[in-house]
């Protein structure tokens, strides 16, 4: 997903196994004391602001040595980067001195964060970092303008944008076949509590931005299309934004049990769209559309410099004529965010258009393609009625058009190999039609069962290939999890009927 941290609520697991994968592969880990003790119903006993329930000095003994115990366990990691002492609350002043002490003896030299939420501790001071929201739906735009909640400024340690619901081989697993349409009691069960009880905000949204779904099929390939839309805009927002925007982490990575909310891939390891949004907004070097302001803004995600690249910047209107064209010639110092344009849209669009963003290096050779279903229709916030979990929108935009694509045909043509364990499918697409082939997906199938591949890695998906183009695309994944079965790789997509090879 080209993301490099994870925040664990708590000290997690009943072995070193995860922590032993990140040391190897150089993902930072935020291990952040449990917030269960912050809260009545999970402790059992009373929870208040600001310190939750470990007041008395029989329960901070108890969490004092807890605490050492954990760190003396971890403390050799050196994923680890920052021990969080509180989740939404902070620790009582006498056990947090407890807390220091320990780390002074054992761990002096690790950042600790009292908070994860901004807090201010009467010991230490302000937390440094946020925790405002949202964690339901909200439109791409939010993370560039908002300035008072979760967007793109300071570190977010948790935030997302809302349900991220699964592709129909997962729905199968859940639900049965007759419950599956129209939207029922079921799905609902699937959702979370509270008011994350259901899908609201994500179907008005759907409905509003793409139009009344009107069956399954069409609810899903919709639900994909928010799915990596929104996650792409939230990180990019804030590798766009660096460093007034310091660091995000989605809530949440994965699913604890089959849902349809908040995951990169869900209980059966079936990636969605928003793993492979958040996969592009991560590239090592990426041009990206800011929003908020209109720019184009190229990014190297990378400790190394980009020397001579060259921009491509097309904006097409919904029959794919170009009506605004232009290269621009940049370089980029390592871990570097460069506006090289602004937007400036010729009068005449209709209410969808397409923008279409790619770097090259020299003698033509792409590093990044991008590209976004936009609107002429403003899309705004309600902000003066945000609250802790969302910022409610006031105006759609209008992608209602998409509806109208043109069937497009997507031939492909697939190489195997063995590495290992592993089995390696090279897949080039050629999009075969004069129409936009939106949103196509690739996966991998037993041959008999039909039963999809789970967990396959590939370096795209959810691609968009206007008329003649091709693009390969690789991924690879466990021969054991063929289950003795010949592997089949089918395509399908938002405007492109299904194919299989």
């Amino acid at each position: 997903m080209n993301l490099n941290a994870l925040r664990l609520e708590g000290f997690w697991g009943t072995s070193q196994d995860l922590y032993n994968l990140c040391d190897e592969n150089g993902i930072l880990i935020m291990v952040g004391w449990s917030c269960q003790w912050e809260w009545t119903d999970y402790l059992g006993r009373p929870a208040d602001e600001p310190y939750g329930g470990l007041v008395t000095p029989e329960l901070m003994d108890l969490a004092a040595a807890s605490w050492k115990d954990q760190v003396l366990w971890l403390r050799n990691h050196p994923a680890i980067f920052v021990w969080a002492e509180g989740s939404d609350m902070v620790p009582h002043p006498d056990l947090e001195k407890r807390y220091i002490a320990i780390l002074k003896e054992i761990d002096p030299t690790r950042p600790t964060l009292v908070s994860t939420k901004d807090r201010t501790s009467t010991i230490t001071g302000p937390s440094g970092v946020k925790m405002r929201g949202p964690y339901d739906y909200v439109p791409p735009v939010y993370w560039y303008v908002d300035t008072e909640n979760g967007g793109a400024y300071g570190f977010n340690t948790e935030t997302g944008p809302g349900p991220q619901v699964p592709p129909i081989e997962s729905l199968r697993k859940m639900m049965p076949e007759d419950k599956l349409w129209p939207i029922n009691d079921f799905w609902v069960y699937h959702c979370s509590r509270g008011m994350f009880k259901d899908l609201g905000r994500y179907d008005k949204a759907m409905e509003n931005r793409l139009g009344l779904a009107k069956d399954l099929e069409d609810y899903l390939r919709k639900a994909q299309f928010l799915n990596y839309e929104g996650m792409r805009a939230m990180f990019e927002a804030f590798v766009a934004n660096k460093y007034k925007a310091t660091g995000v982490i989605q809530w949440m990575y994965n699913s604890a049990w089959p849902k349809l909310w908040w995951q990169f891939y869900d209980y059966s390891l079936q990636p969605t769209g928003a793993l492979y949004g958040a996969r592009k907004a991560g590239e090592p070097v990426h041009i990206l559309y800011n929003y908020g302001n209109q720019e184009i803004v190229a990014v190297s995600s990378s400790a190394a410099a980009a020397p001579k690249l060259k921009a491509s910047i097309r904006v097409l209107d919904l029959g794919l004529k170009e009506v605004l064209g232009k290269t621009v010639d940049f370089a980029l110092l390592a871990d570097e965010a460069k506006t090289i344009d602004v937007l400036r849209l010729p009068q005449g669009l209709g209410a969808t258009y397409f923008l279409d963003l790619r770097i090259f290096r020299d003698k033509g050779t792409l590093v990044d393609a991008n590209f976004y279903c936009l609107s002429t229709k403003p899309e705004t916030l309600d902000e003066k009625n945000s609250e802790w979990y969302v910022t409610p929108v006031k105006d759609y935009a209008d992608l209602t058009a998409l509806n109208n694509l043109k069937q497009a045909t997507v031939n492909f043509k697939v190489k195997t190999s063995k590495e290992g364990p592993m089995t390696r499918a090279t897949v080039e697409l050629e999009n075969l039609s004069d129409a936009l082939a939106l949103m196509v997906e690739i996966r991998v199938v037993r041959d008999v069962s039909g039963e999809v591949v789970v967990p396959v890695f590939f370096d795209d998906n959810y691609v968009t290939l206007l008329p003649k183009e091709t693009r390969k695309i690789t991924g690879v994944f466990s021969a054991e999890d063929l289950g003795g079965e010949l592997p089949l790789v089918k395509v399908r997509g938002w405007n492109v009927v299904g194919a299989e090879k």
